[in-house]
């Protein structure tokens, strides 16, 4: 069984991944993978030696183009999978962002990103990514969650 949790922080070595929830002029900023059929909220894993925060504006950069954006961190998220890293909790950051230009093309393994009011229908990661999106809303950082 999947588990997803929440704390307000942890060690940092301990963050494997940044995801973050973006928008642009109120509406959310979702991507597809060139190899996918399903859309994701932006975000990667971490590189050797790369502070979280720098992590979470590559991945905004890389999968989504922003080229000016105010981002945030929300909180700390665990995945625990009995099928990912030998069932062991991994951690990652949780930020938020507001993007406000992008660039005309992207270059890296997104296809194209949507930016729309309303959650995607057929996500990547169903049973992470809604619960995130979940948790921003709970914080009181999502104050437009769609039904």
């Amino acid at each position: 069984m999947l588990v997803v949790k929440f704390y307000d922080s942890i060690k940092d070595e301990l963050l494997k991944f940044a995801v973050i929830i973006a928008k642009n002029n109120k509406n959310y900023v979702f991507c597809k993978h060139k190899d996918r059929d399903t859309w994701e909220i932006p975000g990667g894993h971490r590189e050797v030696g790369e502070n979280i925060i720098d992590t979470a504006k590559r991945e905004l950069y890389e999968e989504t183009g922003a080229l000016e954006f105010h981002i945030e961190p929300i909180c700390v998220y665990s995945v625990t999978a009995p099928n990912n890293f030998e069932g062991q909790e991994n951690f990652g950051m949780l930020f938020y962002a507001d993007i406000y230009s992008f660039e005309t093309e992207l270059h890296s393994e997104i296809e194209k990103i949507e930016i729309t009011d309303i959650f995607p229908e057929r996500w990547t990661y169903p049973l992470i990514q809604p619960k995130l999106l979940e948790e921003a809303k709970r914080r009181g950082v999502l104050t437009d969650f769609p039904c």
